[in-house]
């Protein structure tokens, strides 16, 4: 899979890139990921991207023109299977969009800043357009490092043990049952019995019956798509 970040801070998606289980995939050749300088597709000597938004109102709005000529300079062979703008007013992100997206072969990502996108990306560049909460942050990187990050962990043999993806939260639209490790006491807190039952029946349904508990607790609205 290649995937390629646009930013005007390409030093943030660096960054984020060189770790763990990204640096990994990236070892093995699994992932490429590029961050690429929107302002070296910019047509000034100043290297401007963003201008005033027409109407007035405050803030400043990244332009069409070095979007889409950096766009354009990344297209692959069959053009990229993804054109993502990371904004507030996307779809909510969510690990259906995750594992339909790990399937691509090449993602771009537009990171937004400042007031916006120019909506002329967002209509005619931009094939979808992501939004990981109902939130607003000072720019586009950690939101698209977030879906870079899950989509890159579903790629065959990134993970260690593939089982991980099968029991973990949302897998089934329910979050993950709890988790312990040794001690099998501490401080007086004890793991469930049923956990050094050794019966593994018992505790695939305790755990189910935990997983769903939780969900009713936390996010009882992820239990209507069951």
């Amino acid at each position: 899979m290649r995937i390629d970040i646009i930013t005007i801070f390409p030093e943030i998606i660096e960054a984020l890139y060189s770790y763990s289980m990204i640096q990994r995939a990236r070892d093995k050749g699994l992932v490429t990921v590029n961050a690429i300088n929107l302002r070296d597709f910019a047509f000034d000597k100043h290297k401007q991207v963003d201008d005033y938004t027409y109407g007035g109102g405050a803030g400043m709005v990244l332009k069409p023109e070095p979007l889409f000529r950096a766009v354009e300079s990344l297209g692959s062979k069959n053009g990229p299977d993804e054109v993502i703008a990371m904004t507030p007013a996307g779809k909510p992100f969510d690990q259906q969009e995750a594992e339909a997206l790990s399937g691509a072969e090449h993602l771009i990502f537009i990171c937004g800043h400042y007031e916006g996108i120019d909506q002329r990306v967002l209509d005619h560049l931009a094939t979808k357009k992501l939004s990981i909460g109902d939130y607003v942050l000072t720019g586009g990187e950690l939101p698209a490092m977030v879906v870079v990050d899950t989509v890159i962990r579903l790629l065959p043999g990134v993970l260690g043990n593939q089982e991980s993806l099968e029991m973990e939260s949302f897998a089934e639209a329910i979050l993950e049952h709890p988790q312990y490790t040794r001690p099998a006491e501490f401080r007086g807190l004890k793991v469930p019995d049923v956990l050094l039952s050794g019966n593994h029946q018992e505790i695939k349904e305790w755990r189910r019956e935990q997983a769903v508990n939780k969900t009713k607790a936390m996010r009882p609205e992820l239990l209507d798509r069951n």
